[in-house]
C-alpha cells in the first residue's frame, strides 16, 4: 500500500493536476476568507467554512477524477491488478494519497486566519478583562477544521469510486460534483419540508446538516462515525469493482 501511495502522490506533482487544485483551493480560500471576515471587519468564522463546505463539492472532485479513470484510459490499470499487492492496498494507497493533499491544502489554508487573531490579539490589548472574549474563537476554528477534513474525506471516497468507474475524467468529476450537490442539499430542503419525520431522515442522512454541530465547536460522535461510514462504504464498493474486475 505504502508503495502505491508514494506513487500517486508523486503522480500529483508530476502532472499539473496536483498544482492546479491546491493553488484554486489555496487561491478561493484566501479570496472566501477575505470577503466573509477581513472585509466584513468580522470575526466569525461560520460563513467562511460553509461556503468552504460546497466549494470543496466542485474543488476535491478534481482530485478525484483521475485516480483510477486515468489508469484506465492509460491501459495501466492491469499493471496495478497484477502487481504484488492487495486490492485494498491498492485502493488505500490511492485514497491516502488524495486525503493527504486535500489535508495539506487545508491545513496551509490555515494561514488566512492569522490577520484575524493579530487584529483580535491587539483589539483585546486595550480592552478590559470582561471584554477579552473578542475575537475568533479556537475551538469554534479547531471544530470546522476537523469537520472539513472529515467531509472532504467522505467526499474523496465517492470520488475515488466513481473514478473506478468509467475511463472518462471529465464524467467521473461531473458525475461526482452531482452526487455531493445532491447530498449536501437534502440539508437545505429541511427549511422548506413541514413534515417532522421526513425532516428528520433528510438530516440524519444530509451531510450539511452534520456539519452544524462542528461548525459550533462540538465534536459530534455520532457525525465522526456517519462520516468515517461513508468513507468505508465507497472504499470498499471500490474495492469489490476491482476485485470482479480481476477476475473477469
Amino acid at each position: 500500500m505504502f508503495a502505491i501511495y508514494k506513487k500517486e502522490l508523486r503522480s500529483f506533482f508530476i502532472n499539473p493536476i496536483g498544482y492546479v487544485y491546491t493553488g484554486a483551493f489555496l487561491g478561493l480560500a484566501a479570496l472566501i476568507c477575505c470577503y466573509t471576515t477581513i472585509m466584513s471587519s468580522s470575526y466569525s468564522t461560520s460563513l467562511y467554512f460553509t461556503i468552504m463546505l460546497f466549494a470543496m463539492g466542485i474543488l476535491i472532485p478534481l482530485l478525484t477524477m483521475r485516480l483510477f479513470a486515468e489508469e484506465r484510459k492509460l491501459r495501466t490499470e492491469q499493471l496495478l491488478l497484477t502487481a504484488p499487492v492487495t486490492i485494498t492496498g491498492m485502493v488505500m494507497g490511492k485514497f491516502f494519497a488524495a486525503l493527504t493533499v486535500f489535508g495539506g491544502s487545508l491545513l496551509v489554508s490555515c494561514i488566512n486566519f492569522i490577520p484575524i487573531y493579530s487584529v483580535a490579539n491587539t483589539e483585546r490589548a486595550g480592552q478590559s478583562f470582561e471584554f477579552y472574549h473578542i475575537g475568533p474563537v479556537t475551538g469554534e476554528l479547531v471544530g470546522n477544521l476537523v469537520g472539513l477534513l472529515l467531509v472532504g474525506a467522505a467526499f474523496i471516497a465517492l470520488g475515488t469510486f466513481i473514478s473506478a468507474l468509467t475511463e472518462n475524467q471529465l464524467a467521473a468529476a461531473v458525475i461526482t460534483i452531482s452526487v455531493i450537490i445532491l447530498m449536501l442539499g437534502i440539508g437545505l430542503l429541511n427549511s422548506f419540508i413541514n413534515v417532522y419525520w421526513l425532516r428528520t431522515v433528510l438530516s440524519w442522512i444530509s451531510i450539511y446538516s452534520r456539519f452544524g454541530n462542528f461548525q459550533n465547536g462540538l465534536f459530534d460522535f455520532a457525525a465522526i462515525l456517519y462520516y468515517a461510514s461513508i468513507c468505508f462504504v465507497f472504499v470498499f464498493l471500490t474495492v469489490r469493482v476491482y476485485e470482479k474486475r480481476r477476475w473477469s
